[in-house]
């Protein structure tokens, strides 16, 4: 059986809808799955996994700090440990999702891609087969003009469910690369 681990930081529940969404689709192709927020998974060994799947909002081009701060000591382990290697030799099934939720009351994905190019890195850097990186438009909490305003035009309501729908058939197709 395949197994996969989630961890997603998300302070408004966008990106633990997307997180959850992901999670079914993988699970109803047989992928066990194991689910935890950073602060749950400091003691998880990514290698024990076919798939690590790692999501979180875009705050201001990059991961919100929680996130960041767990990707960078889960880092200093592996690299103490040796598995940070120069020219980052491919591990062989060992693979990685990102996924990044964003509102864009200012440039919308753009301000979202640099997050996911970072937690891309980390997985690259340790020989990780990075999958693919997914962006979610999301309403923008808390703000009336934040989430009607934006380049994105109205996003109240995102991820709607069918947008969340389509991410859990997208990610039974994940399996398929496993």
């Amino acid at each position: 059986m395949k197994t996969a681990l989630m961890i997603y930081w998300s302070k408004t529940g966008n990106t633990e809808k997307v997180a959850t969404a992901i999670k079914q689709g993988l699970e109803e192709t047989g992928v066990q799955v194991t689910m935890k927020k950073p602060e749950e998974a400091e003691n998880i060994d990514y290698f024990d996994f076919d798939l690590v799947c790692v999501g979180a909002p875009s705050y201001s081009w990059h991961p919100p700090e929680p996130m960041t701060n767990f990707l960078k000591k889960k880092f200093a382990t592996y690299r103490q440990q040796g598995k940070v290697k120069p020219s980052a030799p491919k591990v062989s099934g060992k693979n990685a999702l990102i996924f990044v939720t964003y509102s864009g009351p200012h440039t919308g994905i753009e301000e979202a891609t640099p997050a996911g190019k970072d937690m891309r890195q980390f997985f690259e850097h340790i020989g990780f087969n990075v999958i693919d990186e997914w962006y979610v438009l999301s309403e923008f909490h808390g703000s009336l003009e934040n989430s009607t305003k934006g380049r994105m035009g109205d996003i109240r309501g995102k991820p709607t469910k069918e947008e969340l729908q389509k991410i859990k058939e997208d990610a039974k197709r994940v399996t398929n690369l496993l």
